[in-house]
């Protein structure tokens, strides 16, 4: 009988989180009339599940992200959190490294943060990324072939997966469309799902760059858990409480 009635108000807080999109402990104990540890075990369980996740005082609703639009259109938002993002992200590579960085608003302002430097070897997949640093003297730019995804400027498929496995890096900078502690990083195009694991593969450290906005969403398909992340860079946007949670799976995070 007491897991039956923890069932159904469960279910009840799920309602109420995706009605209003979040809820805070007070508010759950007011409105089911238990006590604020038997709303945190519910909201644990309920995170475990993949189904919300924990805030700070309370729980947010896990929701689908929307599909990207073009890149050039993404180029704005959030535009002043991105460039320190990149700027805090280059500032883990040291002289003489090897870097891949993937395609994305967020990856190329880590390029553009590496600009300047000398002796460093990058590998990209982005048409974008490649042309930002033919010209520097420094930097060695190698270029994957593959399928051109215009509205991205990116190339991947099977030919670039033959090229990745032949390289190894000492860092990966991959952008993200979604980011869930359940669901890892997550996006929608499936063609480019297998491409982006085998871009990770690549490197030794793998680091995540993205915008507190990209954060306790989830999209049509996983590309990895996040204990396949070693470090992720993001902007000082995100919830303390998941910033907590990502440490507490022994995951680096750099807040911008």
């Amino acid at each position: 009988m007491t897991r039956l009635l923890a069932k159904q108000r469960q279910r009840g807080i799920v309602d109420v989180i995706a009605r209003d999109g979040q809820a805070t402990v007070e508010d759950l104990v007011r409105r089911f009339g238990v006590s604020p540890a038997t709303i945190r075990r519910d909201l644990h369980d309920l995170q475990t599940q993949g189904i919300i996740n924990r805030s700070h005082g309370g729980a947010v609703s896990v929701t689908q992200a929307a599909p990207e639009p073009p890149l050039v259109q993404r180029g704005a938002a959030q535009a002043q959190a991105k460039r320190r993002i990149g700027e805090a992200a280059a500032a883990l590579v040291p002289e003489g490294a090897t870097v891949f960085i993937s395609s994305g608003t967020t990856p190329l302002e880590v390029a553009r943060a590496l600009a300047y430097r000398d002796d460093l070897t990058i590998i990209t997949n982005a048409l974008n990324v490649a042309n930002l640093l033919v010209e520097e003297p420094g930097i060695t730019v190698v270029l994957v072939g593959g399928i051109v995804r215009r509205s991205e400027l990116s190339l991947s498929g099977h030919l670039t997966e033959q090229a990745l496995a032949e390289l190894r890096t000492d860092f990966v900078f991959m952008g993200a469309h979604a980011i869930s502690l359940e669901h890892g990083l997550s996006a929608d195009n499936l063609a480019e799902v297998r491409t982006d694991r085998t871009i990770l593969q690549s490197g030794a450290r793998r680091v995540v760059v993205a915008d507190h906005t990209k954060f306790g969403k989830f999209a049509t398909a996983r590309i990895v858990p996040l204990t396949e992340i070693h470090t992720i860079v993001t902007d000082d946007g995100l919830d303390p409480d998941m910033v907590v949670q990502l440490r507490e799976r022994n995951i680096e995070v750099i807040r911008a």
